[in-house]
């Protein structure tokens, strides 16, 4: 939906996914290299809002950049606060993306085209190491996730249409089961039910499909 018909931060915490975190070896610039260049064996979880719109011949492509930032104090993930103004995914925090343009040559050039024109993150500091599978979002896109480092010093602007603020979480945060809650929510007009991750962190409200897209990325250094 693109306009959020209910408050996804006062609806009660149903459960914790509750799985071990990632070991510490996974979780550095070596680590992740590794894992992806002998990508092993794993299952992807699909959550409602994939299900849901996978089904569907309707699509537009669209990717995002995984922005992990090489910090000397640990591994963290760059992430924005979408504007309030926004039709899709308004005040939303979002991994830097969105739809690609005919003249994208990939969906890792996608993602680097829109982070630059997003947050301003210039090529030259982002290493890309892999892709996950592709995630279906609830207001039509199919969205190929690019997981990259990034390697300081850099220098951000954000776009003001666009980006009301620009954030980092720790990756080992996002990347331990136990801070993975699930919430759900009825459906307007008794249609169901939706079930959604949330990863809350500080003041931020981490949930929806850039819950999920890390889940994924979880579920993949986990294998």
């Amino acid at each position: 939906m693109a306009k959020l018909q209910f408050d996804p931060k006062s609806l009660p915490i149903d459960s914790y996914a509750g799985e071990s975190a990632v070991a510490p070896e996974r979780l550095t610039a070596a680590g992740l290299r590794a894992h992806f260049a002998a990508a092993p064996h794993w299952q992807p979880e699909f959550t409602d809002e994939h299900q849901q719109r996978a089904a569907s011949n309707q699509h537009t492509a669209a990717s995002v950049l995984m922005p992990i930032v090489t910090r000397p104090e640990g591994l963290t993930m760059l992430l924005t606060q979408r504007t309030e103004h926004l039709t899709d995914h308004s005040g939303q925090v979002s991994l830097p993306g969105g739809r690609a343009e005919p003249e994208d040559e990939s969906a890792i050039v996608t993602a680097l085209r829109e982070a630059e024109e997003e947050v301003g993150l210039q090529r030259q500091h982002v290493e890309v190491i892999g892709t996950l599978p592709d995630y279906y979002t609830g207001t039509g896109y199919c969205v190929t996730p690019v997981v990259s480092l990034v390697h300081p010093p850099f220098d951000l602007v954000a776009d003001p249409f666009e980006v009301a603020e620009i954030f980092e979480v720790p990756l080992a945060f996002l990347m331990d089961g136990m801070n993975h809650q699930r919430r759900t929510v009825a459906l307007p007009g008794g249609s169901g039910h939706r079930t959604f991750y949330a990863m809350p962190y500080d003041r931020f409200f981490i949930w929806g499909a850039t819950a999920g897209m890390l889940r994924n990325l979880f579920h993949f250094l986990r294998s």
